[in-house]
């Protein structure tokens, strides 16, 4: 299903952490890879304590569908739709690169689906690790810039 032209990508507000943590919590439980490190409890804390105050947050969909975390120094923190395939992360990122000329992001190296994703939006990628991360999951830094 593609995505609805209605759907549009509005600044996050603090009351949305709690919709944006449920679509993070959901991912990690879904993907049998993915440690669970933190508690659902915790994530949404984290999102409503640092997060949603530190990041520019975007978010699309009623009820929220979809989110982008957006930092200070063009790192794209956080990017997780309820419902990929439906064109809403592409809108996401497309709202992004629209307001930057250069976009940073880390994607796990098994997440194979979202290495595609970058790859397809113009991401080249730039360095690998062996899991210097939280996660301790092997990752690669994707790079995108205006040409």
């Amino acid at each position: 299903m593609l995505l609805m032209r209605s759907e549009r990508v509005r600044a996050g507000r603090a009351r949305d952490a709690v919709s944006c943590a449920r679509i993070l919590n959901d991912w990690i439980d879904a993907t049998p890879w993915m440690p669970r490190i933190h508690t659902h409890q915790g994530v949404r804390q984290y999102f409503q304590d640092i997060m949603f105050p530190q990041q520019q947050i975007f978010v699309i969909g009623r009820p929220v569908s979809g989110f982008l975390a957006l930092t200070a120094d063009d790192l794209i923190a956080a990017l997780y739709v309820s419902k990929p395939g439906q064109g809403l992360g592409r809108k996401l990122l497309s709202h992004c690169k629209s307001m930057r000329v250069r976009l940073r992001l880390w994607t796990f190296e098994q997440n194979q689906a979202a290495q595609r994703f970058y790859l397809r939006e113009g991401f080249s990628e730039t360095r690998r690790t062996d899991g210097d991360n939280e996660e301790k999951l092997p990752d690669i830094l994707y790079e995108w810039s205006r040409e």
